[in-house]
């Protein structure tokens, strides 16, 4: 029954990048050009207030400063970087880079979080890497140096603030609701006088405008934060890394359904390869119930951790 609530929590935590995967199509095709931290600000900060609100709960002592730094990695800086790279470089492109993101949490983690460094994790990092490159590397794709170094940085951006926040847990008496609240809202108010000074608003809002920021404020940021923090709580840091290897599968699969991009033997090839990845990224027990009683431990003692 444990292992049957594990995979479970494992599916529901990679859908969170499932969607993050629709995040280069909703830009291209819905959003305002050339508007980043619009695109991120919207993103965030609206979807925080309405969970503020549902959790009716804030900070209190060292969390305030705390939810401002996992707010800033997990969700301002890491979405702003995201969305630039998206605008500046193919989403394709973006996602191979942005895959190396389970490498840097491999060694943050054994850093900070005492998780062993294994080989097979190793292996499973370049399966990833290779399988995201089959699935949507383009030679005649131009490279923009900017959206190259804003893809690293959202990966570092990423692999931060999974550490983060898996080290320091959530403070007791607080729901998953109100922690999710107060980083999409740190994050959103973060990039909001960035916003403001270094973009000029829209002339006017769409009808594709309206449908993309509404998807990215429901499904892009609410739904899926609350499993994505869900599953950071619940599994190992290198585990939920891997599981971010589903966003560039999306992302090509969507383009094959609604943009009529095709589908190469490779690609299908690097699909798999990428799926094996994240299997081995996945833990393994040792014996009847270890993992679940090593999972457990892990859980009580981060929420103690500074």
């Amino acid at each position: 029954m444990k292992n049957r609530h594990k995979v479970l929590t494992v599916a529901l935590t990679g859908l969170a990048p499932a969607v993050w995967g629709s995040t280069y199509l909703v830009t291209t095709e819905l959003l305002p050009q050339d508007r980043p931290l619009l695109a991120t600000t919207m993103r965030a900060l609206p979807g925080g207030l309405v969970l503020l609100a549902v959790g009716r709960k804030l900070p209190v002592g060292i969390w305030w400063w705390r939810a401002l730094v996992l707010g800033g990695l997990n969700i301002g800086a890491f979405n702003f970087l995201l969305f630039v790279a998206a605008y500046r470089v193919p989403g394709g492109i973006a996602a191979m880079v942005m895959s190396a993101q389970p490498m840097f949490v491999i060694i943050l983690a054994a850093l900070f979080l005492g998780e062993r460094i294994r080989p097979v994790h190793a292996l499973a990092c370049a399966m990833g890497i290779g399988g995201v490159a089959l699935l949507v590397f383009r030679g005649t794709a131009s490279l923009d140096t900017t959206g190259l170094l804003a893809a690293v940085g959202g990966a570092l951006c990423m692999a931060s603030g999974i550490t983060l926040t898996k080290r320091w847990g959530r403070p007791e008496g607080v729901g998953l609701l109100a922690f999710t609240g107060w980083q999409l809202t740190a994050g959103g108010l973060v990039l909001l006088p960035f916003w403001l000074s270094l973009e000029d608003l829209p002339d006017g809002l769409t009808r594709s405008n309206v449908i993309g920021f509404a998807h990215l404020i429901t499904l892009g940021a609410i739904l899926s934060y609350i499993a994505w923090f869900r599953g950071i709580e619940r599994l190992p840091a290198v585990a939920v890394s891997f599981l971010a290897l589903g966003s560039p599968v999306v992302a090509t699969l969507l383009g094959y359904l609604v943009k009529d991009q095709t589908l190469s033997a490779l690609q299908i090839v690097g699909m798999v390869v990428v799926f094996l990845a994240v299997v081995l990224g996945q833990p393994r027990p040792r014996g009847p119930n270890s993992l679940d009683a090593g999972a457990e431990r892990h859980s009580r003692t981060t929420h103690d951790h500074i």
